[in-house]
C-alpha cells in the first residue's frame, strides 16, 4: 500500500486533528507518533535505519495511507520522492503557541531527560532532536526552525502538490485539495494536550514496555 498523504507539519500543529480527519475521509490508517511508539523497539530500529540512509519506505509504513506528525515529517522530502503520487499538507500555527505547547508536552524538560537514557530515545533523537539541532527549550531557536521548516517545505513542494493548512479552516480547504466531499459532520477538532501528558508522566513512571505493551505489528 502507498501513502497518499504525506503531512509535512510537526508535532503540536493539530496533527493529531488532520489524523482523525483522514481517516474519516477514507485515508487511513494514518500513521503518526501515537502509532509508532507502541510497535517497540524492531519498528523504532527502522527509523534509525532510514536516518542512517538505509530507508525501508513500504516496510516501515506497511498498511497505511497517510502519515502526519513526527518522526515521519521530518523526513517529507524522502517520502514525497519515494511516493511521488502522494499529496503534501504541511500543518502550521501560531509559532508562539506552538513554543508553548511543546514545551508543556513533547519537549517538556523532564520528558527530554528522560528519553537520553531509555532504548526509544535514540530513533526521537536521530528523526526529531537533531532536525531541531537538540535545542529543545530554546524558544528563538525553537521557533526560528519552525519557521525555517515551514519556509523549506513551501520552496520544496510543488503548489499543485502541496496544501499549508491550519486545522481551525475545517473542511473546506482539505478536501477540496485532497477532491473529497466534505462530510456533513464538524471537522475533528483534537485537544491532545492533557492526554498527551499524561501518556508521558505514565511512560516515565511505569516504564514504556508496560505502557506499550508491544504489539509487534
Amino acid at each position: 500500500m502507498a501513502l497518499k498523504v504525506i503531512g509535512a507539519g510537526f508535532g503540536r500543529t493539530g496533527t493529531m486533528s488532520l489524523k482523525a480527519a483522514l481517516e474519516q475521509l477514507g485515508l487511513g490508517p494514518c500513521y503518526h507518533m501515537v502509532e509508532c511508539l507502541p510497535r517497540g523497539p524492531e519498528h523504532w530500529q527502522m527509523w534509525i535505519d532510514a536516518a542512517s540512509g538505509r530507508p525501508d519506505w513500504s516496510n516501515l509504513f506497511d498498511r497505511f495511507e497517510s502519515t502526519v506528525d513526527f518522526p515521519s515529517c521530518s523526513s517529507y522530502k524522502a517520502l514525497a520522492t519515494h511516493y511521488p503520487d502522494a499529496k503534501v499538507i504541511l500543518t502550521v500555527r501560531d509559532p508562539e503557541r506552538w513554543f508553548e505547547s511543546t514545551q508543556e508536552t513533547i519537549f517538556a524538560p523532564r520528558w527530554i531527560e528522560y528519553l537520553r537514557n531509555v532504548e526509544m530515545g535514540k530513533f526521537i533523537q536521530l528523526t526529531v532532536n537533531d532536525y531541531l539541532q537538540d535545542r529543545m527549550h530554546d524558544k528563538e531557536h525553537l521557533i526560528r526552525r519552525f519557521q525555517e521548516h515551514t519556509e523549506e517545505v513551501r520552496n520544496t513542494i510543488p503548489p499543485s502538490r502541496l496544501l499549508v493548512f491550519e486545522v481551525k479552516e475545517g473542511w473546506g480547504p482539505l478536501c477540496e485539495f485532497l477532491g473529497l466531499p466534505e462530510p456533513d459532520t464538524d471537522f475533528p477538532l483534537v485537544n491532545d494536550t492533557q492526554a498527551t501528558k499524561e501518556i508521558l508522566d505514565k511512560i516515565m513512571t511505569d516504564g514504556f514496555e508496560t505502557v506499550f505493551e508491544y504489539d509487534g505489528v
